[in-house]
């Protein structure tokens, strides 16, 4: 396998973890604010820790996509 396929599987791959990251964070945000009144303060702490943990892990995986889509452009 060359290394131009190697790096296009690589970028669909964090693609893939890209697009669970967002809707899992858009799920646990709907989920946070339906139960803001009635969940636990523990549970909504922590819900929001994962939030933005999760928005951390998004930018993150978006800048690695970037740098080899960069990478890609060098091949």
């Amino acid at each position: 396998m060359s290394e131009l396929d190697k790096l296009k599987e690589a970028i669909n791959q964090m693609r893939l973890w890209l697009g669970i990251c967002v809707v899992t964070n858009i799920s646990l945000i709907g989920w946070f604010v339906s139960n803001l009144d009635r969940a636990e303060t523990f549970l909504l702490i922590a819900s929001m820790a994962v939030i933005v943990g999760l928005a951390v892990a998004i930018l993150t995986l978006n800048r690695r996509i970037e740098a080899a889509i960069e990478r890609l452009g060098e091949l």
